[in-house]
């Protein structure tokens, strides 16, 4: 995607001169692959506009982008990670133990989680019932918890196609794949009665303890071969689907938007997934998306708050700024986000 120049006036910030004093001076950014699209739309067009070299932007998921933003402060560490979901507390915790003390949280806006096969394919109503029980590796029959041996998706909604089933679904790395866990397999687990099965068999010395282990017991998935987890980006699981017409991915709205020409979107709930649905609180899968900065390194690493003012200004992450034309559902709070970054508000409220 290319761009054309936005003047400092029109984005009310001032391109400085990168002059700190620094081994480094290219930001270094690592984390989600579905933040990756706007954040690398963002780097490009800040290479652009300011005296800064453009910012290195990496992938590899939520999880393992948090982790090396949690190795500690200093040149040799990352500056931001990108994230599909909140950094945990155990994360925090991480972070801590290696001097990462200051973490600023930036909320970019919102994205949906959408499910897409082949465009010349079946098309599918889902809920999220039926994509529990095509692959939770245990269902409940007959008021028992069996072995899940659905093989294709009539058997599991009598409504579907006699189609194989073959899911695609992003790796434990993923953010969205916690999110996929959580609003979609472990809703469908509560829905079909199969969580109270799992709660009584559960053990823990607490309800609490209890009721973490049937969710654990919910969200485990068959490993028949019928899910698959895809641990690089949404280009593999599109791959994985091309070389196999049964297949449904689990995607990123905006890379399903940026697809149609091969993909087509399924219903969850009756909802069709799309930025308004999403804005509207409508559609029933979706979250949203972040990136932690190291306040330790602002001052240090030139350019990095710039960056952080630059992707949250009206201009880019705004209704009508490059993230949206993308897929990107703007924040109605992000004017707050923008103060919070200027100010430099860590997590916690302190400043």
């Amino acid at each position: 995607m290319s761009f054309v120049k936005l003047t400092s006036s029109a984005l009310a910030i001032a391109a400085v001169s990168a002059t700190a004093a620094a081994a480094r001076d290219q930001v270094q950014v690592a984390g989600s692959s579905t933040v990756l699209p706007y954040a690398s739309i963002v780097a490009e067009a800040f290479g652009e506009n300011f005296d800064f070299p453009t910012p290195v932007v990496e992938s590899g998921g939520s999880s393992a982008g948090l982790k090396r933003f949690c190795e500690g402060v200093g040149e040799n560490t990352i500056d931001i990670a990108n994230a599909s979901r909140k950094i945990k507390d155990n994360e925090i915790a991480a972070c801590a133990d290696n001097g990462v003390t200051d973490i600023i949280e930036v909320r970019i806006g919102y994205d949906g989680i959408v499910f897409a096969s082949d465009i010349k394919g079946n098309s599918f109503e889902f809920t999220p019932t039926d994509w529990f029980l095509a692959l939770s590796d245990k269902v409940l029959v007959d008021g028992k918890l069996v072995e899940n041996t659905f093989k294709t998706w009539d058997q599991v909604n009598p409504h579907f196609p006699a189609q194989d089933i073959q899911a695609f679904v992003p790796g434990t790395k993923h953010g969205t794949r916690e999110v996929f866990e959580d609003k979609v397999i472990l809703a469908g687990c509560e829905a079909t009665g199969a969580f109270e099965h799992l709660l009584v068999a559960a053990e823990g010395d607490s309800d609490k303890a209890k009721k973490k282990a049937a969710e654990k017991a919910c969200i485990s998935l068959r490993t028949d071969g019928r899910s698959v987890d895809i641990d690089g980006d949404y280009t593999e699981t599109l791959a994985r689907i091309e070389s196999n017409k049964d297949g449904i991915g689990v995607f990123g709205l905006a890379f399903y938007e940026n697809n149609t020409d091969k993909l087509q979107v399924a219903t969850m709930s009756g909802v069709v997934p799309s930025t308004e649905s999403i804005a509207t609180g409508e559609y029933p899968v979706s979250r949203p998306l972040y990136f932690y900065v190291k306040k330790a390194h602002i001052g240090v690493i030139p350019g990095l708050k710039d960056y952080a003012e630059f992707f949250v200004a009206d201009e880019i992450a705004g209704p009508d700024g490059p993230l949206s034309e993308y897929g990107l559902v703007a924040d109605p709070d992000l004017a707050d986000t923008q103060a919070a970054v200027a100010d430099e508000k860590v997590m916690g409220g302190s400043m």
